[in-house]
């Protein structure tokens, strides 16, 4: 049963008067309104039947102070019980008690939902728009990947765990044990990885048919876990360790943080107000995760806020038609660098003119013509235009034999937004843009920020849901440090500037 009543109200509240006016809990209660979660979160409470359950607002706001200290559940509730500044920011008398550690974990996993920690976001940043605090129009968006709370394991081993499972399943079901069975093979004794993987599958799927024989009766859990183990099977990426690679955590996956470096966990991507740093929107996904696929509904939430977008910024792995598109529509302009991988026009080969819609090569020859063309592969389907360059010329230039590759002319192939990206390249090279640029680099500093500080540089439990509740958590605490920080240079920003008045008033009453 929630059941909301007056706090603060003891005489040992005259304590918190030893805390400093510049506290960052001070400064972050004195400016945001918190109150909002009990009306989220009421919904989720019985009003009328029921224990008196702790209110939303100070279990939220103990996870906010676990991720902005970077505490356990137990070290949390630990400090807040002895920590005189926690006990104002969560808002209950000195003298009081707070609760388990282990309700701080239920209230995590079965009252708090994402959209509920998106909405809180979002009412943070609308708050601090309303004040003043957040004025800045342009925003930055960016990934950061989060390693997994577990370790990653081969197909071969994860095979046998599998095995080991269903078998101990199916004796603890029956009370029975199972005969028949093949031992295990010795997987790591075997040299060639594909043979070691193939010997595992056979096995496997020996355990499976011998179990199924066996079974006379229905029995939930062992089918529950012989389908399961079919499913991973059936994955065709699982055999290429593409797929699942831990059984304790299921939605991890592998990831690429480079070229040669890979990762094995989940991606948080984030959108933060270039000026005053504050994030805006989180989005978690698994580390095979393709940077930008939420973008659109995040720059959303971002205006949801009261935050006018004109300006969006972000690394070469954004530039792409779709996100430059959304972009576009809500009326933002973008400054993405050029990627290659959807631009590839050697630019010191190659000029073009948008008013004729013609290329031309660096030996002077103009296209004459141009078609459209579409083809397909087993792997993927191309589209684009193919321009004709102008034969007579093509065949008197020095460097047919090098371009024309057995030709009669040179042809050149583009994508469908090839020339739109030209353009996009060119303004990418003036002073202005490359001036601009610079503004991206704040978010860089704010992923340091999160992973250093606030411990998403590793997921704390397993599965999607949890690592996207951690990001989303990591966020507002590093929100309530830098609106913190923010009012503190206005504060600071407006004694100076009284002073100087009051020096300027005393002296033209001297003079």
């Amino acid at each position: 049963m929630l059941r909301l009543k007056p706090k603060q109200l003891s005489f040992h509240v005259s304590l918190y008067n030893k805390i400093p006016e510049n506290h960052i809990l001070k400064r972050i209660n004195s400016v945001v309104d918190f109150s909002f979660i009990n009306k989220l979160l009421e919904n989720s409470y019985c009003k009328e039947f029921g224990r008196p359950a702790k209110e939303p607002e100070m279990m939220c706001k103990l996870l906010f102070l676990q991720h902005l200290y970077n505490l356990s559940d137990e070290r949390a509730i630990e400090e807040a019980t002895l920590n005189l500044a926690y006990m104002y920011f969560i808002g209950i008398n000195p003298e009081d008690t707070l609760p388990d550690k282990s309700l701080l974990s239920k209230f995590r996993t079965q009252r708090l939902q994402e959209s509920t920690l998106d909405e809180i976001i979002t009412e943070i940043v609308r708050q601090c728009v309303e004040k003043g605090i957040v004025e800045g129009n342009t925003v930055s968006i960016d990934a950061t990947h989060i390693e997994a709370n577990t370790i990653k394991k081969t197909p071969e081993r994860l095979m046998k765990h599998l095995a080991r499972k269903i078998i101990k399943t199916y004796e603890k079901e029956t009370n029975q044990n199972l005969e028949n069975i093949p031992e295990a093979p010795e997987y790591q004794e075997i040299a060639d990885h594909k043979e070691a993987k193939a010997v595992m599958k056979e096995y496997l799927e020996t355990v499976i048919g011998r179990v199924e024989e066996n079974i006379s009766t229905e029995l939930e859990k062992t089918d529950e876990v012989i389908k399961k183990a079919k499913d991973i099977l059936s994955d065709p990426k699982f055999i290429n360790q593409k797929g699942l690679r831990s059984l304790i955590d299921e939605d991890a996956r592998v990831g690429r943080k480079s070229k040669t470096q890979d990762f094995y966990g989940y991606k948080t991507e984030f959108v933060m107000t270039t000026d005053e740093r504050i994030i805006t929107s989180v989005r978690t996904a698994n580390g095979a995760y393709m940077d930008g696929s939420y973008a659109q509904e995040m720059l959303e939430q971002t205006k949801q806020a009261g935050i006018t977008i004109e300006e969006v910024y972000g690394d070469k792995a954004y530039f792409r038609k779709p996100i430059l598109d959304d972009i576009a529509e809500i009326d933002a302009k973008a400054y993405i660098p050029v990627s290659a991988v959807v631009y590839r026009i050697d630019e010191s080969e190659y000029t073009y003119n948008k008013d004729s819609d013609e290329w031309q090569c660096s030996q002077g020859n103009v296209t004459i013509n141009k078609k459209r063309y579409k083809s397909k592969t087993k792997t993927r389907e191309r589209e684009g235009y193919k321009y004709y360059f102008e034969m007579n010329q093509c065949k008197a230039c020095p460097k047919h034999d090098e371009c024309a590759k057995g030709r009669a002319r040179r042809i050149l192939v583009v994508g469908l937004n090839t020339t739109e990206f030209y353009e996009i390249s060119q303004y990418q090279k003036t002073d202005e843009f490359l001036e601009k640029y610079k503004k991206r680099a704040s978010i860089e500093g704010k992923n340091a920020e999160l992973k250093r500080f606030h411990g998403l540089y590793r997921a704390r439990g397993y599965s999607l849901l949890s690592v996207s509740k951690q990001s989303k958590l990591a966020a507002i605490a590093v929100n309530i440090k830098r609106i913190a920080s923010i009012v503190s240079s206005h504060l600071t920003r407006f004694i100076k500037n009284l002073k100087i008045i009051r020096l300027q008033f005393k002296f033209s009453l001297v003079s």
